[in-house]
C-alpha cells in the first residue's frame, strides 16, 4: 500500500514553522510521507525537522518588506511559486495539504484549491493573519489554536489548540506551589519583538514591591542585548536576585518553577502558560497588526487565569499593584494556576493529526 502524503505549507516565522514541526513528526510517526513547502525564509527553521521531511523550497514573497518595485513583483513572484507547486503536485499528488500562515503557504494552497485537494488552515492566533484570512473561504477546514478565533462570517472552526514542544508537555499541569513567605520565582518572557518596554517596565515594578516580598523573589528574566545591562542595574540596586538573559534554553522548566509568568501573549507563549497552568500578567504586543495578541491573552483572561495589561497603561506602578496582589494572595494564584490549565490544549498535535485524517478520508 503506497504511504499517504501531506504537504505542509509555513513559513515566515517561527510562529508558524513550530506547530508546522510537531504536525509533521506525528504524521511520521503515523506512516505518512511528509513534504515542507516554504521559502528561503521559513528554511531557517527547518532544521529540528525530521531528516525524512522533504523539505521543497517555493518561490515567495511579501508586501510587507521591500520598496515600491519589490511590491510590484509579489504577484508574479506569488504566480511562479504557484504554478511550480501545480506542476510537483501533478508529479506527486499530496493526499492533503495543510497550511500554517505566512505568504510561503500561499503556493501550496493555491495549487490544492485549483486542483480540488482536500486542504486546511491552522491558525495559532485569535485573529486570522493576511493569507489564512484569504484561504479561510477556499478550504475545507480551519484548525484554531487559540479560542476564540475571529473568523470570516459563516465560517466555522475546529478548537484544535497550538501544538507544544516535548518539554512543555513533559510538564504539562505541574503541581504548583502557591506564593507564600519562601523563596518564589518570577519570569519575565518579552518575545522577540518589542520587548523593550518590558525590560524597562518589570524591573522598576518589582523594585517597588513592598521589602518582605522583594526578599523571597528571585527573577528569570530574558532581555534582548541592548536591554539587559539597565535591566540588571535596576535589579542590582533594589537587591533582588535575577538571572536576565537574550533567551532561555529551558523555558519550560522555569515555568514550571515559577509562581507567576510576567509575558507577551504571542500565540506560542499563551499555549505553554496554559499547558503547564500558571498565572499570568500578559502585555499584548500593541505594534501587532490586527491585535492578535490581544485575541490570544482572552481564553486566560476570561477564564480568571491571567490579567491583561495593555502597553498603554503598563507603568511600573500598575505593575507593581497586579504583582503584589497575586503574590500575597496564595489561594487565588492556585486558583489561576488551575484556570490556566483548564483551557490548555496539551493534546492539540493529537487532534490536529486526526482532523488531517479525517479529512483526508472524507474526499479521498
Amino acid at each position: 500500500m503506497t504511504e499517504k502524503l501531506v504537504v505542509i505549507a509555513a513559513g515566515g516565522t517561527g510562529g508558524h514553522m513550530f506547530p508546522a514541526q510537531a504536525l509533521a513528526e506525528a504524521m511520521l510517526t503515523k506512516g505518512w510521507r511528509v513534504k515542507l513547502s516554504t521559502d528561503a525564509r521559513g528554511a531557517r527553521y527547518t532544521g529540528g525537522f525530521p531528516h525524512s521531511v522533504q523539505i521543497e523550497q517555493v518561490r515567495s514573497a511579501t508586501f510587507a518588506r521591500g520598496g515600491v518595485l519589490a511590491k510590484l513583483l509579489v504577484p508574479l513572484k506569488l504566480f511562479g511559486g504557484v504554478v511550480a507547486a501545480f506542476r510537483g503536485f501533478r508529479r506527486d499528488r499530496p493526499d492533503i495539504v495543510v497550511g500554517f500562515g505566512g505568504y510561503p503557504s500561499i503556493p501550496a494552497l493555491g495549487a490544492a484549491w485549483i486542483m480540488n485537494l482536500p486542504r486546511m488552515l491552522h491558525e495559532q492566533n485569535g485573529v486570522l493573519g493576511r493569507v489564512n484570512e484569504a484561504f479561510a473561504t477556499r478550504v475545507d477546514e480551519i484548525a484554531c489554536g487559540t479560542w476564540p478565533t475571529k473568523l470570516p462570517e459563516g465560517i466555522k472552526g475546529q478548537h484544535t489548540g497550538n501544538p507544544v514542544r516535548k518539554a512543555v508537555l513533559e510538564r504539562a499541569g505541574a503541581s504548583y506551589i502557591p506564593p507564600g513567605d519562601y523563596p518564589m520565582s518570577i519570569v519575565v518572557i518579552g518575545g522577540s519583538q518589542g520587548a523593550r518596554i518590558l525590560s524597562q517596565v518589570v524591573p522598576n515594578a518589582i523594585a517597588q514591591l513592598p521589602d518582605a516580598l522583594k526578599s523571597n523573589l528571585r527573577v528569570a528574566h530574558q532581555a534582548r542585548d541592548e536591554d539587559a545591562d539597565a535591566a540588571k542595574a535596576v535589579y542590582a540596586e533594589a537587591g533582588i536576585a535575577a538571572e536576565v538573559q537574550p533567551f532561555f534554553q529551558d523555558v519550560p522548566r522555569r515555568f514550571s518553577e515559577a509562581q507567576l509568568v510576567i509575558s507577551r501573549s504571542g500565540a506560542s507563549s499563551v499555549a505553554d502558560i496554559s499547558v503547564i497552568g500558571r498565572p499570568s500578567i500578559l502585555v499584548p504586543l500593541a505594534a501587532a497588526i490586527r491585535d492578535e495578541q490581544t485575541a490570544n491573552a482572552r481564553g486566560l483572561v476570561d477564564a480568571g487565569a491571567a490579567i491583561l495589561i495593555p502597553e498603554s497603561k503598563l507603568t511600573p506602578e500598575s505593575l507593581a499593584e497586579n504583582i503584589e496582589t497575586i503574590l500575597t494572595n496564595p489561594q487565588a494564584a492556585q486558583k489561576m494556576a488551575e484556570a490556566a490549565f483548564s483551557v490548555a490544549r496539551p493534546d492539540a498535535t493529537e487532534r490536529l493529526v486526526s482532523l488531517v485524517e479525517r479529512l483526508s478520508e472524507i474526499k479521498a
